[in-house]
């Protein structure tokens, strides 16, 4: 593929500006709030009916979306060893795509009376989500020089924030002044149902410019055969290439670790300011979209830092800065002082996870044509990191009585990715560097 191409890395940044909606409209904000009330029942319980399961509407949600990743990757290594072999990369990003996009439009017809097949929507929507990004992120490598990683990774990064915040403020608009846009302010199922049709349509429709802009992979030779056999084949030999690069090695560790305290942080960051500071919803909502508009020169700023001082150093200085946030949470009690974290939040939020990206993207060998397949060990990871880190959260939660205590054993997951960090911080990021 041409490389630094302004039209093609442009148009892989739209990706981000089109599916980030969804991560921020379905699973933190308009879904869950609605999803609750239609789970309530009228003795005020939320105890739920699911294919036959008698639980807890908030325990049901929680499954769903670690069904959903663990699904996906279980399945993402072979699908996309299946697309580095036949070439078809941007076919399997498109159909997840459409798989998540179109499931999120029928969400719309989300009711008490289609409680059950709702849920089932809302997992194949997270399932289209998680299964489309694996392939999107592995285009890093194929569209743009080593040298443009950081600032190609944090300006998609910064397009997602920006298009996710655009969207939301508008869907709040509907669900808060619905008589605004002729809609019957009793109805008031109607507006977050059409918040999640114009979500489903926002990602389906900013997505073709994408599908239309990114080169298709040109695969070498005559390839046929089974396309499931060779996968397995192309997976067996790019393991066997992950196991002699020590320092890819070496980074998934630690991005392990430390992104198991971060992806745990985002996602009950408004569980915390709810339960632990009684703090009110549109506060909550609020605060959300302050984090997405900070993470943009977040995600700037740590590209600088790592183009100064090297990807590991700047990535050690972000979880340096999440232990401070783990502590400061501890002792976080009024609503200002969440309202400082989360404005420290915001910052590493969004550096640490472009910076995350474009540093594994250095580690992958500059010669392969298997980028999606190395790409699956990166999904792998963060998923595994996402439902390792929720379940020790609701745990230690449920354990010891305080999400506090569970935000000190974040401080661990994060100290534990420093040092595998630091044990690689002098070395240069060249792919070549194997253990000895």
């Amino acid at each position: 593929m041409e490389k630094n191409n302004p039209t093609i890395t442009r148009a892989w940044c739209i990706y981000d500006w089109a599916n980030s909606v969804y991560s921020l409209v379905i699973i933190s904000t308009i879904f869950p709030i609605y999803y609750g009330a239609v789970a309530k029942n009228p003795d005020g319980s939320s105890m739920v009916n699911f294919l036959g399961w008698h639980l807890d509407s908030s325990v049901l949600f929680s499954y769903c979306i670690s069904f959903s990743y663990l699904l996906v990757a279980c399945t993402s290594p072979l699908l996309t060893a299946i697309a580095d072999y036949s070439g078809h990369k941007k076919l399997f990003m498109r159909l997840f795509c459409y798989l998540g996009s179109i499931s999120c439009v029928l969400l719309f017809f989300f009711t008490k009376e289609t409680f059950t097949i709702s849920v089932i929507l809302f997992v194949l929507a997270a399932m289209g989500y998680n299964g489309s990004i694996v392939f999107y992120n592995s285009y890093l490598p194929d569209i743009a020089t080593e040298d443009q990683y950081d600032k190609l990774s944090a300006r998609g990064f910064s397009l997602g924030y920006i298009g996710s915040v655009l969207l939301l403020i508008f869907n709040l608009a509907l669900v808060l002044k619905p008589t605004f846009f002729g809609i019957d302010p009793q109805n008031t199922s109607l507006p977050p149902r059409i918040s999640f049709l114009l979500t489903g349509f926002w990602w389906f429709g900013f997505a073709q410019y994408t599908f239309w802009k990114l080169p298709k992979r040109q695969t070498p030779g005559n390839r046929q055969g089974s396309w499931l056999l060779n996968g397995f084949r192309e997976l067996k030999k790019v393991w066997q290439q992950v196991k002699k690069l020590y320092l890819l090695k070496r980074f998934l560790l630690a991005f392990f670790f430390y992104n198991m305290g971060v992806q745990t942080v985002m996602y009950v960051a408004t569980v915390f300011g709810d339960k632990e500071l009684k703090l009110e919803s549109d506060a909550l909502i609020v605060t959300i979209l302050v984090l997405q508009l900070i993470a943009i020169p977040g995600a700037y700023g740590f590209a600088q830092l790592s183009k100064a001082y090297g990807n590991f150093s700047a990535l050690a200085v972000a979880v340096l800065i999440w232990v401070g946030v783990c502590v400061g949470a501890y002792f976080t009690y009024t609503e200002n002082q969440f309202y400082l974290l989360a404005a420290f939040v915001g910052v590493v939020m969004g550096g640490i996870q472009s910076l995350s990206r474009s540093t594994y993207s250095k580690l992958i060998p500059s010669n392969t044509r298997d980028t999606t397949s190395f790409f699956s060990f990166y999904d792998v990871t963060d998923k595994m990191a996402i439902v390792l880190g929720t379940l020790a959260y609701g745990g230690i939660a449920q354990v010891t009585g305080s999400m506090r205590n569970s935000v000190l054993a974040l401080m661990i997951f994060f100290f534990i990715g420093l040092v595998f960090l630091l044990t690689i911080k002098g070395k240069r990021t060249q792919v070549n560097q194997v253990a000895a």
